[in-house]
């Protein structure tokens, strides 16, 4: 007999609670996981002898696998059952941690951050999935996405927090240890408290996920190498022009395929296309954001990777705060408006960090811009999120929200070093 992720009626409310308590706790370990190692670049560099331009692999080897495969991840997921796929992908996920917490050479790092970000993209696009299967009716349903959208919202922030507490007091290798005992017990918790979901027969998109995840890599290969070759050098060229062909293939390949991993018939509804494309671009600029800072505060400003993550608790605190009231504003003024709002608020933040220089103090030349950053960010995320997955069909329930992530993994990716 098949079962139901609900675990039939005779669910307390309390189990239920703790179910999604756990998913979560899984989501916020992923979205932070991308940012975390950021403030602990220069210690990684000089005890494992890194050069400048492999350093930028540390984030990026994660985030391009990530982004690339979550896609393939997310009808993995939906083959495989929500459950399984999460619990396979975290375990893939806290065993790379380990080997890279315990890493001797550049090498073995970056390959298991690449791992690392294989398990994450089988695990991630079922978090989403789960919570909203779990809901029982539209008020868990609606409970479950805010929690959602705040713990993803503040995940990267609380990241290098974590991150420069963790680098300051004992070595940045906890940065990627620290994942180890929260993935062994939400991996033990989840197949007590949730049940599985209902496999689904479909075939795989192989095509797809490679020319999904060789194109991300070209296009972000191409950014990289421009900081040192400059935009007209062949090798960015080529980069472009080979990530250019490789996306075309990609979405050759979506169409002609039976069972794609992107569905375009998704994207003809023009609010859905339109959250994507305002999600990409706002996540884009949030990590270039985040990046930035965290490099001009111990750079510039000479601080230590404690006090560089801990500057960030403006904008955790205003987005945890903020997104609780969304979901009324959201009822006031609609999703879409909403997305304007904080598209532009998130615009004027840029015009505040754009007069920094080498005098300017953390206040109120960072607060501010920070603090007007974070009201951006918590306006649209959830509408953002909202205007996604709105009005998918329950056959999408594990694919739809790895277009919600690859979207914004392929924003992260384009402003990581």
């Amino acid at each position: 007999m098949q079962r139901s992720i609900n675990g039939g009626s005779a669910a307390s409310p309390r189990g239920r609670a703790l179910a999604l308590w756990t998913v979560l706790a899984a989501q916020l370990m992923l979205q932070m996981d991308f940012l975390i190692v950021i403030v602990a670049l220069p210690r990684i560099q000089q005890d494992l002898g890194f050069s400048q331009a492999a350093l930028s692999w540390v984030p990026n080897a994660f985030g391009l696998v990530f982004g690339g495969l979550l896609l393939l991840g997310g009808r993995l997921g939906d083959m495989m059952g929500q459950v399984r796929a999460f619990k396979t992908g975290l375990a893939v996920f806290v065993l790379a941690s380990l080997a890279g917490g315990l890493a001797q050479s550049p090498t073995v790092l970056i390959a298991a951050r690449v791992v690392q970000g294989i398990g994450a993209a089988l695990s991630g696009p079922s978090v989403l999935a789960l919570v909203l299967v779990m809901a029982r009716n539209d008020n868990e349903r609606a409970k479950g996405m805010s929690l959602f959208i705040a713990v993803s919202s503040v995940g990267a922030s609380a990241g290098l927090m974590l991150g420069g507490l963790l680098t300051q007091f004992l070595s940045w290798r906890w940065s990627l240890l620290i994942n180890v005992p929260v993935g062994v017990i939400v991996i033990m918790m989840i197949g007590r408290i949730v049940t599985e979901t209902h496999p689904k027969r479909a075939r795989l998109d192989i095509g797809g996920a490679i020319t999904a995840t060789l194109g991300s890599a070209a296009l972000v290969y191409g950014f990289i190498s421009t900081a040192d070759a400059g935009w007209l050098a062949l090798g960015p060229v080529a980069s472009f022009l080979a990530a250019g062909a490789l996306f075309a293939l990609f979405f050759r390949t979506e169409r002609l395929h039976r069972a794609p991993l992107l569905n375009l018939s998704l994207l003809k509804d023009r609010r859905r296309l339109g959250g994507l494309t305002v999600m990409a671009l706002i996540v884009g600029m949030h990590f270039s954001v985040v990046f930035m800072m965290v490099q001009y505060l111990q750079e510039v400003l000479g601080w230590s990777p404690l006090f560089a993550g801990l500057a960030y608790l403006p904008l955790t605190g205003t987005v945890f705060g903020i997104t609780h009231f969304v979901p009324r504003l959201m009822e006031v003024l609609g999703a879409q408006r909403l997305l304007i709002v904080g598209s532009l608020t998130v615009t004027i933040s840029f015009l505040g960090f754009s007069l920094l220089d080498d005098d300017s103090s953390y206040f109120p030349a960072v607060f501010l811009p920070l603090l007007v950053h974070a009201v951006g960010i918590a306006l649209v995320f959830a509408p953002g999120t909202v205007s996604i997955m709105e009005g998918v069909p329950e056959e999408h329930a594990g694919a739809a929200p790895g277009y919600c992530r690859w979207t914004n993994r392929s924003g992260a990716r384009l402003a990581s070093p």
